[in-house]
């Protein structure tokens, strides 16, 4: 009888021992929910994304940048929550897969190129059956949220530094307008008048390809000179006014590949220099 009642006594204080060593460890892995998220995922379609953690940064250029614009006004930015941002622009093989065969979907371009001549609303479209996927919840990144990436924790003009030539990325490859760096790009066996493939150059600190050049990248912003505020908020992506496009292209000059360089167009434009990468949201 003294035993069974030991037994019984001791038992409420194992399970509640049990309890708090399970809370503590729960508590380990996910107080901050950054610790609990994998550095990579590939989704069932081969769509790569590096997560990107919160931080600040300084967005836009300081006045003595070369070929500066007066809409890059140096500012700081908060990035409170962390992110997925798809390491590649989308891929022709990417938007064929989502977005099906048919005559009006289909793309040009090997299935590794940057798929192009998407619009904003395309962009959209694209979004609303990728979610529909149920494989997670997709969106356009925010500009901020690009240019920090872009960044990767860098300050100088370009995120390998402030000088630039055609071994670094994607530009001037077009026989009308700027082709300065064709002969180069064709040792590389790249086609002139478009882009490469994804990944053909050196990825920026933090692994994103073609931040700089080869396609410019939707966002999410409609285009806006910055406002003095320390912190960024998404803009609705419902209204029609114009909205950002990022990182220079490989139609022109190597001045608009800077980290800092901003350009838009109306979002149902759709240009053979533009294409987009995906934010896949970590929560």
């Amino acid at each position: 009888m003294d035993l069974l009642l030991k037994f019984r006594l001791k038992k409420p204080f194992q399970l509640r021992f049990v309890f708090f060593v399970l809370s503590c460890l729960f508590s380990t892995l996910f107080s901050n929910n950054v610790l609990a998220l994998e550095d990579k995922i590939t989704n069932r379609i081969g769509m790569e994304f590096i997560l990107v953690q919160p931080g600040s940064f300084m967005m836009g250029s300081p006045v003595e940048e070369p070929f500066r614009e007066t809409d890059e006004a140096l500012h700081k930015v908060n990035i409170t929550k962390a992110f997925y941002l798809q390491a590649t622009e989308v891929t022709v093989k990417q938007w064929k897969t989502v977005m099906g065969k048919k005559i009006f979907s289909r793309k040009k371009g090997s299935d590794n190129s940057p798929v192009t001549q998407i619009s904003f609303f395309d962009c959209q479209k694209y979004v609303k059956k990728l979610n529909k996927a149920n494989i997670g919840n997709y969106r356009l990144p925010s500009e901020a949220e690009w240019e920090y990436a872009c960044r990767a924790g860098t300050t100088t003009v370009y995120s390998w530094g402030n000088g630039i030539d055609c071994s670094k990325a994607m530009y001037s490859n077009n026989t009308k307008k700027s082709p300065d760096c064709i002969s180069f790009y064709k040792s590389m066996n790249f086609k002139k008048d478009g882009p490469a493939p994804v990944k053909s150059f050196k990825p920026n600190p933090w692994g994103f390809y073609d931040m700089h050049g080869n396609v410019w990248e939707w966002c999410s912003d409609e285009y806006r000179w910055y406002k003095n505020t320390s912190s960024h908020t998404n803009i609705d992506t419902i209204k029609r006014e114009t909205r950002i496009r990022r990182g220079g292209s490989w139609y022109k000059y190597s001045k608009h590949l800077r980290s800092a360089n901003r350009t838009f167009a109306h979002p149902g434009a759709k240009f053979q220099t533009t294409g987009f990468r995906l934010v896949l949201e970590a929560d």
